[in-house]
């Protein structure tokens, strides 16, 4: 892994990680899947239009285009929709938590259903980063956590585990700009679908809430999920997921920074031993790989 792909991939979890914090923030003030919807409208065009800039087009391979699709609807549309819904009720710093366990899911999905080896040292880590997030989350409803904001955000997360399952076919064949723009187009449209029929329009305009908005629109919406491909094509999946092993540090502590959220000793407890794990089981599928 050279310098620049370590570069790309901590600039990545950072942004990744900031975007629980900025959301929390928006979903205060707005309806959260219109305020999605809007938010990947505005990313979706302007990926494509810079892609266009680039000379980049929308010939997709047919591998592309499934992956497109797949991507836009459970990443954008379910698993960033239902985790804004979360963030009515429950901390940026737990949706963030939680969402940090998708590594672990992909290497135990991997496991499970496509029967990939698995070594004591990797299925170690797999264990500890769930012990982890249990951990965490124990704590958390034992303090009185808002259980459909928790169930919510679960149920999220696998829906981001299907969608990194899916990302191999679009960072492949060129045109990742162009790809960015156009999942977020099929993530905007599907949520434009929903929240016409459950939301009501009722916002609080503030210049806190337009900075959220502009920041999460362009650099966790749109300048992370390019970089996040740039790096997968870079160095493949496996190695570029290494890096989420940094989202439950990042994620909870600029939401402590930004929103001033408390940090437990057994949430900074559960931090460590989920980063660890992610890590380890990271580390145990790269060196399958060799």
């Amino acid at each position: 892994m050279d310098i620049k792909a370590i570069f790309l991939g901590l600039a990545f979890a950072f942004m990744w990680s900031s975007a629980f914090t900025s959301g929390s923030i928006i979903v205060s003030s707005a309806p959260p899947l219109t305020s999605l919807a809007i938010r990947f409208l505005i990313s979706g065009l302007i990926g494509i239009l810079l892609a266009k800039r680039l000379g980049q087009n929308w010939n997709l391979t047919r591998n592309q285009w499934v992956a497109t699709f797949i991507f836009g609807i459970f990443q954008n549309a379910i698993y960033l929709g239902l985790t804004f819904v979360a963030m009515q009720t429950i901390e940026a710093s737990l949706a963030a938590i939680i969402a940090s366990a998708m590594p672990l899911m992909v290497g135990l999905s991997g496991w499970l259903i496509f029967k990939e080896k698995i070594s004591t040292f990797g299925f170690t880590g797999l264990i500890a980063g769930t012990l982890g997030v249990l951990l965490i989350m124990g704590t958390r409803i034992s303090g009185g956590v808002d259980f459909f904001g928790l169930t919510v955000s679960v149920i999220g997360m696998f829906a981001l585990t299907f969608a990194t399952l899916a990302i191999r076919g679009a960072s492949s064949g060129g045109n990742l700009l162009m790809i960015v723009g156009l999942q977020m187009l099929v993530g905007s449209v599907v949520l434009f679908g929903v929240s016409s029929q459950i939301e009501t329009y009722s916002v609080d305009y503030s210049w806190m809430l337009l900075g959220a908005f502009s920041y999460t629109t362009l650099v966790p919406g749109l300048l992370a999920t390019w970089i996040w491909f740039i790096l997968v094509d870079r160095i493949g999946a496996v190695r570029a997921s290494t890096f989420h092993f940094l989202n439950p540090f990042f994620g909870v502590v600029i939401a402590a920074i930004i929103l001033g959220e408390s940090i437990t000793i057994m949430d900074g407890v559960g931090v460590v031993i989920i980063a660890a794990g992610i890590l380890v089981v990271q580390l145990s599928r790269i060196e399958s790989l060799k």
